[in-house]
């Protein structure tokens, strides 16, 4: 019986992740369209800005995808001033991608919107229903924060 309500409570509480989630990243890419970068690019700026020296290898690693596909990628964005190319201080073989302030900037300018969206969902919510939630999140984040 406290199985068969366990495993309810699971299928319910994927669905309703995978629906959040779904909702925030396509209100995600209408406002990262506002700023002229790509999904892949938003990704990748949030993934640089959170390692510290990534190189391209890493960043295809921690994206999914094939290296010749994140050098095209870190091109692209080095067009638009996102990103630049440097030679490591301690390897000079290798290659860092390092964020500029205009990748900051914008990563900080669409996460600031995203968050005002959020916010404005959230309007009834009380004090502490928002702590609840809030705790609730951190709890299951730390559960599963290792596996990517």
């Amino acid at each position: 019986m406290n199985e068969d309500r366990i495993h309810e409570n699971i299928v319910e509480i994927e669905r309703h992740l995978r629906k959040i989630d779904y909702i925030i990243r396509k209100k995600g890419r209408e406002i990262i369209t506002e700023e002229n970068i790509t999904a892949p690019q938003f990704q990748a700026l949030q993934i640089l800005i959170n390692n510290e020296e990534m190189t391209i290898g890493e960043l295809s690693q921690k994206m999914a995808l094939a290296c010749s596909t994140i050098t095209d990628l870190i091109d692209r964005m080095e067009k638009a001033e996102l990103v630049l190319r440097r030679k490591s201080s301690k390897d000079k073989r290798v290659v860092i991608v390092e964020v500029l302030p205009r990748g900051h900037e914008i990563l900080e300018k669409v996460l600031k919107k995203r968050r005002a969206y959020l916010r404005g969902k959230m309007a009834d919510y009380q004090l502490e229903e928002m702590e609840l939630l809030r705790g609730q999140l951190a709890t299951l984040y730390e559960a599963i924060k290792n596996e990517d």
